[in-house]
């Protein structure tokens, strides 16, 4: 009995450690990404340094489920830019097309009207109410690159939030059951 004993003992350390070389390999796997995003966020000088294109507000430019790279310069804003910009009180980001630029020389303030490419008019509806124009801080990055039809998977999972779990559980499962 003994040796069964110490053989039962020795099978469930084996197995308590490899669940734990699974989890500390994935715990590596978040914190590079982490890493990398935090970097790329120094590095774009961005605190979104990408983004997803959510509507068709920019076609045909830029399509829903596009990604876009950002980057903020010091380097004054222009008409004709596309930039990513965030409004009070509203959680997404939003991405158009800058339509006109106001700079004041004397206290170095700059307003941006703002325009969807695919919209009627101009952005002053979607601002705050009683907004009439974007300050740099509302600005969250220039988009300098895309990448099409990547973002189709945050979409689909942020709008059918069952395949995210889906996709968590068969995650889980996988490590759980994977054997080295």
């Amino acid at each position: 009995m003994g040796m069964i004993g110490d053989a039962v003992s020795a099978i469930k350390a084996t197995n308590v450690r490899h669940i734990a070389l699974q989890a500390i390999s994935l715990g590596m796997i978040v914190t590079s990404a982490l890493i990398i995003w935090k970097g790329l966020m120094c590095f774009t000088g961005s605190e979104s340094p990408v983004v997803v294109v959510l509507s068709g507000s920019m076609e045909p430019g830029f399509r829903r489920g596009d990604i876009l790279f950002l980057h903020m310069s010091k380097a004054p804003i222009r008409a004709g830019e596309i930039v990513v910009f965030h409004v009070d009180g509203r959680d997404i980001p939003i991405v158009h097309r800058v339509i006109k630029v106001h700079e004041r020389v004397e206290t170095n303030e700059v307003e941006v009207l703002t325009k969807g490419d695919n919209n009627m008019g101009d952005d002053r509806v979607l601002y705050a109410h009683g907004q009439m124009w974007l300050q740099r801080h509302h600005i969250m990055g220039r988009a300098v690159g895309f990448l099409p039809y990547v973002g189709w998977v945050t979409i689909i999972m942020t709008e059918k939030p069952y395949i995210k779990y889906l996709l968590i559980g068969a995650l889980g499962l996988l490590v759980i059951t994977s054997k080295e």
